[in-house]
């Protein structure tokens, strides 16, 4: 029976309710997830999923899953995958506890994280409300801390459609845990090719090679192989085993108990050069979430390591700038004018929260906003150049003069002056461009205006071109200039859909 806290569960549901305007049934959907959803969609629920399923709005799902981790109804967690095998490789509550360097020891691999790649957001019911299985680790049987807990189920080789966790568990020959000072026993069946062993909560693990010694038969009595475990790293006592019957004995001197899952990989992997990159079900990024408003506002606790900062591999970046600031300072005097300016600011703000993007930060005048994908950054754009038109119209002279510039490319996402921020060439590139606009214009790179769905925008604008000098690239840049119709239908958000 499904054991529920409802008096907390009716506080943190109104909580949510009353933290902004919900589309009908939403917060009731939601509900039905949180009392009758089964322990994998609850331990790493995805927004994205949820929006699929039931007929919910992508960014208002990703927002609906941020205020209820703001209100203590869910718990956010940052999960690293392997690429090849959809292993949960660590786990981390917070932003600044993310590594930028992961270990897989199944796959024997190793390299650096960057928020958009393979970093997932997900969610998990509070202990508090529901108690799930998947809450108390050191409880769950073998079989549910591997295919429940630790492997992403959505994960499949390129191009197919069977899920890799279930090629993977045709290949296990053997998973136990391993009682700290104890010799635990396995027998399998081992056939040619490799076997890897790992313990997936620390990734120590082994491999070795399964051959045939020339002009030795298939052994009918079972090989023994030992292997030691101190709690750190598993050191077997021969690097080749033949194939046929094997009895492990695996030695646990460490001071906790471990685990160890056996995966025999056939010759035609093993031959592989390059291990297969998975294709994922979408999910949310970190790169997604750190350019996203809610959660930008609801977390600014959240930082990232001052020390190394994160990669992403694409963020698209929008600068904008007040034209003829100063006339306008010394016509209305400061106070108005800097009420007159806030007010645009909270303009610009609402049209990057509606464009699933974030303002990162301002700088006198001027505006810096993040966006994941570039057509939001381009959608918004246009949508600036119509609301400050209608802005102007309602307010009088003196008007709101802006100019734009977009630039996307990867950067580093770093915390500065306590606010989540970017570094990088792609920020420089995308705060010069934005010096060539005049009045009423964004200024794109090549790399921005040849993103096929941004040219699709762009369809029936004036876009002139120009070669310009930018920061960082040799010799001259293309940049085009795009001057918004100013007659033309409001900018629909273009953010239903995240990757």
């Amino acid at each position: 029976m499904t054991s529920i806290d409802e008096r907390l569960l009716e506080d943190r549901m109104t909580q949510i309710e009353q933290a902004r305007t919900w589309s009908p049934r939403v917060i009731s959907k939601f509900e039905t997830l949180i009392r009758g959803g089964d322990e994998v969609s609850l331990y790493r629920a995805n927004p994205l999923a949820f929006a699929r399923d039931r007929g919910v709005a992508e960014p208002e799902s990703v927002d609906l899953f941020l205020h209820a981790a703001r209100a203590g109804l869910v718990d956010m967690h940052w999960d690293i995958l392997c690429p090849h095998s959809g292993l949960v490789l660590e786990s981390f509550g917070r932003l600044r506890a993310l590594r930028s360097h992961f270990v897989c020891g199944l796959c024997d691999i190793e390299g650096q994280t960057e928020l958009d790649d393979f970093i997932e957001v997900s969610f998990s019911v509070s202990r508090q409300v529901r108690r799930l299985a998947l809450h108390d680790v050191d409880n769950l049987s073998i079989e549910d801390l591997h295919w429940k807990l630790k492997f992403a189920n959505s994960g499949r080789l390129p191009g197919g459609k069977t899920r890799f966790v279930d090629i993977l568990r045709s290949l296990v020959r053997g998973m136990t845990y391993l009682p700290s000072g104890l010799t635990t026993t396995l027998q399998a069946e081992i056939g040619p090719g490799a076997l890897s062993g790992v313990n997936v909560q620390t990734q120590a693990g082994f491999t070795l090679a399964v051959v045939l010694p020339p002009t030795v038969q298939m052994p009918n009595t079972p090989t023994i192989i030992r292997i030691a475990y101190d709690g750190q790293r598993f050191t077997p006592a021969v690097s080749a085993v033949p194939p046929g019957p094997a009895i492990f004995e695996i030695s646990n001197t460490g001071p906790k108990r471990g685990s160890l899952l056996l995966i025999n990989w056939p010759p035609e992997i093993v031959a592989m050069p390059e291990k297969p990159t998975l294709e994922f079900d979408p999910y949310v990024s970190g790169g997604m979430l750190l350019t996203r408003q809610t959660f930008r506002k609801l977390f600014r606790s959240e930082r990232v390591d001052e020390e190394e900062g994160l990669g992403v591999r694409q963020v698209t970046f929008l600068f904008t700038d007040l034209k003829g600031s100063t006339a306008l300072y010394e016509r209305l005097g400061d106070l108005n004018a800097y009420a007159l300016v806030r007010e645009h600011f909270a303009v610009l703000d609402a049209i990057a929260h509606r464009h699933a993007g974030a303002i990162v930060k301002t700088i006198g005048d001027a505006v810096m906003a993040a966006f994941f994908r570039p057509v939001d950054a381009m959608a918004a754009a246009l949508h600036i150049l119509q609301e400050i038109g209608r802005f102007n119209r309602e307010h009088g002279q003196p008007a709101i003069i802006l100019k734009m510039g977009a630039h996307c490319g990867p950067s580093i996402a770093v915390t500065l002056n306590e606010n989540l921020d970017y570094f990088g060439q792609t920020v420089n590139i995308a705060a010069r461009v934005q010096s060539f606009a005049d009045a009423g214009e964004i200024c794109l790179t090549e790399a921005l205006y040849t993103v096929p769905a941004v040219r699709q925008l762009l369809a029936g604008h004036n876009v002139e071109e120009f070669d310009a000098p930018l920061r960082g690239v040799e010799g001259e840049a293309r940049v085009y200039r795009v001057l918004a119709d100013r007659s033309a239908a409001p900018i629909a958000s273009t953010a239903s859909g995240w990757r």
